[in-house]
């Protein structure tokens, strides 16, 4: 499965921190970690300084934030490439992504 190269804007939505919080629950999808698919839940659908608020969270709970998909990609490699992800790659190295 492939992400859209492009961020969509996601607007109208307040996220306090419970809101943001939400998004560490996840069920396995497939092979794909579940700390991949919380990733990229919180990506899809926050933004960008909601998801630096998520991955606050995701790595104070002792996630993993190098987690890959069933292709064995890290979160941060599937996003590298999209044009508007800047921000949300800048959380995830300064959190340890690689």
């Amino acid at each position: 499965m492939s992400l859209k190269k492009d961020k969509q804007k996601v607007l109208g939505e307040t996220f306090d921190d419970e809101r943001v919080k939400g998004f560490l629950n996840v069920v396995a999808v497939g092979e794909t970690d579940p700390d991949f698919t919380a990733l990229e839940r919180a990506y899809r659908g926050m933004k960008e300084e909601n998801f630096e608020t998520f991955v606050k969270f995701f790595t104070e709970e002792g996630r993993n934030i190098n987690s890959t998909n069933a292709n064995g990609d890290t979160f941060l490699q599937v996003i590298s490439t999209h044009r508007h992800a800047g921000a949300y790659i800048t959380a995830l190295k300064n959190a340890g992504a690689r």
